[in-house]
């Protein structure tokens, strides 16, 4: 695609701004879903109880009842996945060299919301946020359910940043994937529909 037909194609899906948000916000929610699966299938895997990372959201937050702490976890790891995309999406409105036009640049540009996702959400909230909840909840044995979470991520808070980065990317590129896609082929139909209406 040379620049001429990348200019005629941003022009294009700039004619449908609130479209372009609406796919970013579809690939966010599919992304947060696919990688919220992935964490699942880790836990069983490794033969930690299902729902685990979910819950060091939720506990961290004061909810220590387990099927509550698992619940505001998913829900809320569901939504920012989803956020990011819709804010993804405004802001390519603003600035045309984030929009996704095809599934290439898409995964490029996919890459770089996990990276700054994970810099600028999740490695301050882990640091500042959850690991200091998990040594309170080592040393304290008030709540039971808290207390064996904390010991099951004891020393493993390096890992997990590394391991949490790598989800990141995988969450990236599906969403650029996806985003790229779904404008891809929108773009593709207007271009028949031009050329149809062109030849009449």
């Amino acid at each position: 695609m040379n620049g001429v037909d990348t200019i005629m194609e941003l022009q294009k899906i700039d004619n449908t701004p609130k479209m372009l948000i609406v796919y970013c916000t579809l690939a966010g929610l599919i992304s947060a879903l696919i990688i919220s699966g992935l964490l699942e299938v880790i836990d069983f895997a490794s033969g930690t109880p299902s729902g685990t990372f979910f819950a060091v959201i939720g506990l961290s937050l004061g909810f220590n009842d387990p099927a509550s702490a698992q619940y505001i976890g998913y829900g809320l790891h569901v939504l920012t996945g989803t956020v990011a995309g819709n804010i993804f999406g405004q802001m390519a409105l603003f600035w045309q060299k984030l929009i996704p036009y095809n599934m290439k640049r898409g995964v490029s540009l996919g890459l770089m919301l996990g990276i700054s996702l994970w810099a600028v959400l999740f490695a301050p909230l882990a640091t500042f946020g959850i690991q200091p909840k998990l040594d309170t909840f080592m040393i304290t044995e008030a709540n039971t359910y808290a207390h064996s979470i904390a010991n099951h991520f004891a020393g493993l808070y390096y890992f997990v940043l590394g391991a949490s980065l790598l989800f990141h990317l995988v969450y990236g590129a599906v969403f650029g994937l996806l985003a790229g896609r779904i404008t891809g082929v929108k773009l593709t139909m207007r271009k028949l529909i031009d050329a149809r209406i062109k030849g009449n």
